[in-house]
């Protein structure tokens, strides 16, 4: 009998989330269709948040990357020429080749492309709005600096900060830090083109040029908010207020469930409060 039970309580562990994933994965699906049907475009959604549905689920950081690409540019093919396209994103970044992939089939497609940002499109996120026709942004939404950060075996350094180290003179300096110092500065220069190249029809040459420095020279840290406020004196094409539509998608991506909320309130719309009459 408590064999019984236990395979039984084991069964529903893995059934049960399973299920209830299967269940939230068709309504993405219904909600996404309503949304194309009302915008009469393809909606692409690109959010990365952890869901851990498994029994002893590990959560794992996700962001953009090669698959992503690949999905992104399938949906892409597979969109007429003359049909929008909605992207709504939702990142903190991720490889810079799979998100310049993703930028560029944005740009080379005929029909209006337009970027939602319902919270924040950082680093790689923003190269991808970059080639947007139109960036709508919740008013508290922000994008960030596309700087390169470059990866060695002792961490992840920004490449603008490899080459401020540079220029202080030290005559212990080895090999490898040379090295770091190349690299940065080929991919400092390599976003800077990126980012020239995705907006120069956009805007004259030279504010092209002083946008594409600006995100890509490390002037500020990689993780500065850039608000709608901030992108629209940069001259972004950034509208704010985005469709309610957009918020109810994203509470059907969820966060890994944790032993106890960081957040809580009561999850229901409210009036304006008014204070009854008083009478005298």
């Amino acid at each position: 009998m408590f064999w019984e039970i236990l395979f039984l309580i084991l069964f529903l562990s893995v059934y049960f989330p399973a299920l209830q994933q299967k269940i939230l994965e068709q309504r993405r699906i219904i909600m996404i269709r309503e949304f194309e049907r009302k915008r009469r475009s393809r909606v692409i959604v690109l959010i990365h948040r952890q869901e851990s549905v498994s029994f002893l689920g590990l959560p794992i950081a996700r962001y953009i990357s090669i698959e992503d690409s690949e999905r992104v540019l399938r949906a892409i093919r597979m969109t007429p020429p003359d049909m929008p396209i909605d992207l709504i994103l939702h990142t903190p970044g991720g490889l810079v080749l799979a998100a310049e992939q993703i930028a560029w089939a944005i740009k080379r497609h005929p029909a209006k492309v337009t970027v939602f940002v319902p919270h924040y499109a950082m680093s790689g996120g923003t190269l991808i709005a970059l080639a947007a026709d139109e960036i709508v942004m919740d008013p508290n939404a922000v994008l960030g600096p596309v700087d390169p950060q470059i990866t060695t075996a002792r961490g992840q350094y920004p490449a603008a900060s490899i080459l401020r180290a540079l220029e202080e003179p030290n005559p212990n300096r080895d090999d490898e830090t040379l090295i770091l110092g190349d690299i940065a500065r080929k991919a400092i220069h390599q976003v800077y083109q990126v980012v020239f190249d995705l907006v120069r029809d956009k805007m004259p040459e030279e504010r092209a040029r002083e946008l594409a420095q600006t995100l890509s020279e490390g002037r500020w840290t990689h993780d500065f908010p850039i608000t709608p406020e901030i992108a629209k004196n940069l001259g972004l094409p950034v509208q704010e207020g985005l469709p309610e539509e957009i918020y109810e998608l994203m509470e059907l991506y969820p966060q890994p469930p944790q032993q106890r909320p960081t957040v809580e309130y009561v999850p229901l719309p409210y009036r304006p409060y008014r204070r009854p009459a008083v009478k005298e």
